[in-house]
């Protein structure tokens, strides 16, 4: 070992002689933290990690990264109201992501290029399950089961697969020639359809349970909420989700002048937009819920879309937000008018949340049809008595997914681990949510401010029921808005670390997976410039022990 003296000149390896590292009081771990958007997306997609590959320019990859957790990403890229965008970091600094038009994209590459789903046949002895209802949960239940080596087959009630997908969209938001080819591949990694087999009438649960393992049941809710007002019905009363079937159906609706729609959700906007495009001279939307806006709360605002919202208003619906129905105004039967009332969800004294309406603020609208658009309900007469019964699971909205496409595709996968582990004999997984970094752990003083890439949509004019109405974004944009992405919690290779380190204490080698980092304890004196100086919060000082 050499002699190290104040003046000694530089012989070989002196440095690495003197173990710094003894005067540590902290140490830099490198920690992978969740990203928000991760943590807030209810399909479970990580849209860090694939974005992290589209600005690699693996387009692949990313796809293949996506499929992982979610297999509709061409329809979920135009349908889902992406929660992922309102948790986004990259809000706090410019614009959040546009991480729905990135999901877009690669759901419609891979379309456009017969990328397969990375999923291996099952084995001829592989366990035998059963799927009913082949809408968002159920496909994505038989997805996932295939991916984990079960043998699946797909029951539905009616002669095509999508649920309503099918049957409730509208072709403005998501085009049937994307929803049939997102379906048809997905089915074609081996998945057993059989249609037209409603359960109840064609098939019986116990002839399912003989013939499978287990049984994943996503059948949605079918029955629509009964709704009165002082219990007055009128006598043509029929609900928004019936209309709008009829009309994706035989292309038709009736014919009004003037429309009260009830609820706030995505068919009540659905509906109101097709009855503008069919001609409807007012079409009134009524709902207890706020618009969307800075000042509203999340849980207060209406749970349709925002940008269909803005796009409804654009095509002259109007809302009435915090109100309610207070009086139909009748002549016999028929319907003339409604008394609406300001209301507002308040707090109690036992901390649960109550609407309240105020005196005083009764308004009169005149309408010729007031349409009720506030949800559906399990149909219990079928399925009621088989909640909780072992070899039989549940999801989708049937299991209350909060009546999101993105919410019933993350009921499949987590029920399609829960199969697997129940076929091992091991315990169900762990149902927790990991916290997500926050955005005082990032240095964004390492980013750039960047527009964020919006899609083109039709000018209003140009708009109708059958015509999508938003775009997707170029290659170029695509790529922009991948490098705007700040990583959230993982490391993106920027070198700070290795470069700024004082003491040369970390290490840097290429690996398969390309660079990784590591540090020399023995000589790392924990000053904490590598912590302080990572852009996305991938270091963090842990006190000695």
């Amino acid at each position: 070992m050499p002699i190290l003296t104040r003046g000694s000149f530089a012989n070989a390896a002196t440095s690495l002689a003197l173990k710094t590292g003894d005067w540590r009081l902290q140490r830099p771990q490198y920690r992978h933290r969740s990203a928000p958007c991760a943590v807030g997306c209810p399909a479970g997609e990580n849209p860090q990690a694939y974005i992290a590959m589209v600005a690699e320019g693996n387009l692949r990859g990313a796809w293949e990264m996506l499929v992982a957790a979610n297999p509709l990403p061409a329809i979920t890229g135009r349908v889902c109201h992406h929660p992922c965008e309102s948790a986004c970091h990259r809000g706090s600094y410019d614009q959040p992501i546009a991480i729905h038009s990135v999901e877009r994209f690669l759901g419609d590459r891979a379309i456009a290029e017969g990328w397969n789903y990375p999923l291996k046949p099952s084995s001829p002895d592989a366990p035998r399950v059963a799927v009913v209802g082949a809408g968002p949960a159920g496909l994505s239940a038989a997805y996932h089961l295939a991916r984990l080596g079960l043998s699946v087959t797909l029951f539905d009630a009616e002669p095509e697969p999508g649920g309503l997908l099918r049957s409730a969209l509208p072709p403005y938001r998501l085009p049937r020639t994307v929803l049939n080819s997102e379906i048809a591949r997905l089915l074609a990694v081996g998945i057993a359809f059989k249609p037209n087999r409603r359960v109840g009438r064609d098939v019986s649960i116990d002839e399912l349970r003989a013939d499978f393992q287990a049984i994943f049941l996503g059948p949605g809710t079918s029955r629509p909420r009964e709704w009165s007002v002082d219990g007055t019905v009128p006598s043509d009363l029929r609900t928004g989700l019936d209309l709008l079937r009829e009309w994706i159906s035989i292309g038709a609706i009736p014919t009004y002048n003037r429309v009260a729609i009830i609820g706030g959700g995505n068919t009540a906007i659905d509906l109101a937009r097709v009855l503008k495009f069919s001609g409807v001279d007012e079409v009134h939307l009524i709902t207890f819920q706020a618009l969307p806006g800075p000042a509203v709360r999340r849980e207060e605002a209406m749970s349709a879309a925002p940008r269909e919202i803005g796009q409804a208003l654009e095509e002259g619906v109007t809302i009435h937000d915090r109100r309610g129905v207070r009086r139909l105004i009748m002549r016999g039967n028929r319907v003339v008018g409604v008394e609406t009332v300001h209301m507002k969800e308040l707090g109690t004294a036992t901390g649960e949340r109550k609407l309240v309406s105020f005196e005083g603020t009764e308004t009169i609208l005149k309408v010729d049809h007031v349409i009720p658009a506030i949800g559906q309900q399990l149909d219990s007469s079928v399925f009621g008595n088989l909640l909780g019964q072992p070899s039989i699971f549940v999801g989708g909205d049937a299991r209350s997914a909060a009546g999101t496409v993105s919410g019933a595709i993350g009921d499949g996968c987590r029920a399609a681990i829960a199969i697997r582990n129940y076929l091992d004999g091991l315990p169900p997984a762990g149902d927790e949510m990991p916290r997500p970094i926050a955005f005082d752990d990032l240095n964004i003083n390492y980013f750039d401010h960047a527009p964020r890439a919006e899609a083109l949509i039709l000018e209003v004019e140009h708009r109708s029921a059958e015509k999508e109405i938003e775009a997707g974004i170029s290659h170029q944009d695509l790529n922009a808005e991948a490098h705007r992405c700040f990583s959230c919690g993982e490391c993106m290779s920027c070198d700070n670390c290795w470069t700024l380190c004082p003491d040369n204490a970390v290490l840097k080698a290429d690996t398969r997976d390309g660079w990784r980092y590591a540090f020399d304890y023995d000589h790392c004196k924990g000053c904490g410039i590598c912590a302080n100086e990572c852009p996305v919060g991938f270091i963090t000082m842990f006190d000695e022990q």
